[in-house]
């Protein structure tokens, strides 16, 4: 990264739930605001440019600079309240959507962009403010956001585009008054479901492999075949999960379980590696333990979890780059007609890198 400063400008509608709306989950959280949102940020002064190392193998220098594209983001927000009083009012939000850049890693005049491989994007944001209303339906935000643009590895590169900066907005909030008058309204029946349950979770997911993307950009040479392509091959990913989990509370659950992977990568990976003469076991299966974690906020929840492998073989660059334990976080959409079972989109990850982008089914069973 040679130069790396970035402006956006947005706009989000936003729904409050009410003290008297009479909405538990909104009574827990503090009734929080959801809102649609739609961002465009002018990225055209980030530039990249790699300069000679001979440690990169035979990827040559380019005589330009490449640019990170603009990016048009469509996404949902959940905003909860830390502190609200007449004047001031403290909140963090967390959003999820779809983002689209303009610009994307090409060999014609993009070739340094390692960021962003497509231009269809998956869109994070996170956020801590602080709101001061002059008048209750008035209010100016200061505070400090944190985007994220990715494919989730569905393509190369895909170090994905991370920015960190202060935003200010002017937010009008007819529903302000009401929400400091009536907060003591607040409708809080005790949660009397509180069970023990197994989730089953299956999932189909894919992936690009970072293998791949060394091979064509360090070990092949300028007029071979493949020479720093942007074309990728995907491969599929499959999970199965059982968790044990402990519904305490409206809003939370928290359990262990046992994931199960398979990969039909490992037999490229096994390729590359016996090319270089690495001798090294290669497994489609990997196996591991994960403490669990979810959170409800109506029929939608954000499972989350942070395991450990057990079992795992995927070669040389796996050891050098992955981590022995993993993340995934989720969306899910739970429906009741169907005895709770959810559909919902997975992205699991090594150190925050994403390893696979999945669509799962969940199913839960009371015990």
């Amino acid at each position: 990264l040679k130069h790396t400063s970035t402006v956006s400008i947005g706009a989000e509608l936003n729904y409050a739930f009410l003290p008297t709306d009479s909405n538990a989950f909104a009574a827990d959280f503090g009734h929080p605001t959801l809102s649609l949102g739609l961002r465009y940020a002018f990225n055209g002064a980030v530039r990249m440019h790699r300069d000679p190392d001979p440690s990169w193998g035979l990827a040559e220098e380019v005589d330009y600079d490449s640019h990170l594209g603009n990016t048009l983001s469509l996404y949902g927000l959940f905003t909860r309240p830390l502190l609200r009083r007449r004047h001031w009012e403290i909140d963090y939000a967390l959003g999820v959507g779809l983002g689209y850049s303009s610009l994307i890693y090409n060999t014609t005049d993009d070739i340094d962009n390692e960021l962003i491989g497509s231009h269809l994007l998956v869109f994070f944001d996170a956020g801590l403010h602080v709101t001061y209303h002059p008048v209750p339906r008035w209010g100016i935000r200061a505070g400090v956001d944190f985007t994220h643009h990715s494919n989730g590895a569905l393509t190369r590169p895909n170090k994905g585009s991370n920015m960190l900066g202060p935003t200010l907005a002017l937010v009008y909030t007819p529903y302000y008054e009401a929400l400091v008058r009536d907060r003591h309204l607040s409708y809080r029946p005790p949660f009397a479901e509180r069970r023990w349950y197994m989730d089953i979770t299956a999932g189909v997911g894919a992936k690009a492999l970072v293998e791949d993307w060394n091979e064509t950009q360090f070990r092949t040479a300028p007029g071979e075949d493949g020479y720093r392509t942007a074309h990728f091959h995907l491969y599929m990913a499959y999970s199965l999960q059982a968790s044990l989990m402990y519904r305490y509370a409206r809003r939370w659950a928290s359990g262990v379980g046992i994931d199960l992977f398979y990969g039909d990568y490992a037999w490229r990976t096994e390729d590359i590696d016996e090319s270089y003469g690495r001798s090294l076991r290669h497994s489609p299966w990997s196996l591991g333990l994960a403490a669990k974690h979810e959170v409800f906020f109506g029929r939608l929840s954000m499972p989350i979890e942070v395991g450990y492998y057990l079992y795992r073989h995927m070669g040389y660059t796996a050891e050098e780059i992955e981590t022995p334990y993993y993340e995934r976080i989720g969306l899910r959409y739970h429906l009741p007609a169907l005895a709770g079972m959810s559909i919902g989109l997975n992205i699991k990850a090594h150190a925050l890198k994403a390893d696979f982008t999945e669509v799962a089914i969940s199913m839960p069973i009371c015990l």
